[in-house]
């Protein structure tokens, strides 16, 4: 800033390199504000204040308005016209690419891209899929994946889709967690679980033992196979009255048969 009284400016200085007595090095920093001015012909600089203990945000603001530049409250020149929750989205949306999750589940397009915001959707908040719709457009989500106009009808197509791509995936997975180079110890771990359900037109519906303790209530029961790690590689659902020795003996074939893994150590619980 220029006027009678000569030039205002902010001065910075700083040292580095200094060793106090005990030998420990320090770096300093300090702010002045400084008066430019000329007397008979000579340039001579005073010291208005020291602005050192201000927060660095404020000497730079107390900066930026003596060089002329215009200084409004953020609410002024800003107008917010819509905001929408981001970055849970996007941590989650980050780490299935680093997984390898869109790859995995299949070549690109509007069902993939559907498929990874159902399961993202499912991570961060956990209901029916029905439900992520509307949730969903509550995030950016919808928007950095291309589905933000989906419809129901979408979201069945691309479960539609998803089920014919279980097995290439499953496949996927066993590669990348049964095969003898990721699984040295050759072994396999497989569980049977169980849900009780409402409803009388699901083929699976069954009476039979319910882990829920859901007595009088259909079920269906579902076996998870999964790595050393707990890394799921497979699923299969099955009848509500089946019991672990007969699903046992159906992921056993999936192994072998579907991932051609002959020498495995498949562990059950005692069922």
């Amino acid at each position: 800033m220029t006027g009678n009284g000569g030039k205002v400016h902010v001065v910075r200085v700083s040292k580095t390199g200094y060793v106090d007595k005990q030998g420990r090095r320090k770096d300093y920093s300090s702010a002045y504000l400084r008066r430019t001015y000329r007397d008979g012909g000579k340039v001579k600089n005073e010291t208005v204040a020291n602005l050192s203990a201000l927060p660095g945000h404020v000497i730079d603001l107390i900066d930026a308005g003596l060089k002329g530049q215009q200084l409004v409250p953020a609410a002024a020149a800003v107008t917010i016209t819509g905001s929408l929750p981001h970055g849970h989205a996007a941590a989650v949306h980050a780490m299935a690419a680093k997984l390898g999750l869109p790859a995995l589940l299949g070549p690109a397009g509007p069902h993939r891209d559907l498929t990874l915001a159902l399961i993202i959707s499912r991570v961060i908040r956990p209901g029916s899929k029905l439900s992520t719709l509307t949730w969903r457009a509550g995030t950016t989500l919808g928007a950095d994946l291309g589905v933000a106009a989906a419809s129901t009808d979408d979201l069945y197509a691309a479960m539609d889709w998803l089920e014919h791509r279980q097995d290439a995936i499953e496949a996927g997975l066993a590669r990348r967690h049964l095969a003898p180079e990721p699984n040295p110890s050759k072994m396999a771990l497989f569980d049977l679980s169980s849900s009780w359900l409402e409803g009388r037109h699901c083929p699976l519906a069954a009476r039979g033992y319910s882990r829920d303790a859901k007595k009088g209530k259909l079920q269906i029961e579902y076996g998870l196979l999964t790595d050393p790690a707990g890394r799921p590689v497979a699923v299969r659902v099955f009848p509500g009255n089946t019991g672990d020795p007969g699903a046992f003996t159906q992921i056993v074939k999936v192994v072998r048969d579907k991932f051609g893994l002959a020498k495995m150590v498949m562990a059950g619980t005692a069922g």
